[in-house]
């Protein structure tokens, strides 16, 4: 098992010893592997400061909401650390209210609100298929940015 995330948290604890001694969630952005380490790299580069995850993903998964202070590690697809996150603030916006303004802080693609509007449908159509949810323009987005603390 990959111990880039433990050796992250290390890291960034000797610097903050008032971070938590848990190890903070991992994961990785997106539904394949491209998409993923693209985000992931874009997260260290500074360019992406936000993300959109559904309501109705968190429930699928068993998640909770992030919390304004919270901790996670952003991984590439096969999980290897690439950046300790923390979150800013979070927000739920229905799917047909996301502004332009958020679409940027996302860093992904040309920072349109256009193309942002089209891959995440496409990727929300993708991810809730063959569920109860509907992905419409009142689909429940927690909009949550953040600010990397240490990269890999």
């Amino acid at each position: 098992m990959d111990q880039s995330a433990d050796i992250l948290w290390e890291r960034y604890r000797s610097l903050d010893p008032a971070a938590p001694a848990a190890l903070p969630p991992r994961f990785h952005f997106c539904d394949n592997r491209e998409d993923a380490d693209l985000c992931a790299a874009l997260v260290v580069a500074g360019r992406k400061r936000a993300t959109a995850t559904s309501l109705a993903e968190l429930d699928l998964a068993g998640d909770t909401l992030p919390q304004r202070g919270e901790f996670a590690i952003v991984t590439d697809w096969d999980g290897r650390a690439k950046a300790i996150i923390r979150t800013i603030s979070v927000e739920i916006k229905r799917f047909g209210d996301i502004d332009g303004d958020f679409a940027a802080r996302e860093g992904e693609g040309d920072l349109t609100l256009e193309w942002w509007r089209t891959t995440h449908r496409a990727y929300f159509e993708r991810v809730l298929a063959g569920t109860a949810h509907q992905v419409d323009d009142n689909l429940e987005i927690a909009c949550e940015d953040f600010e990397v603390v240490m990269a890999a």
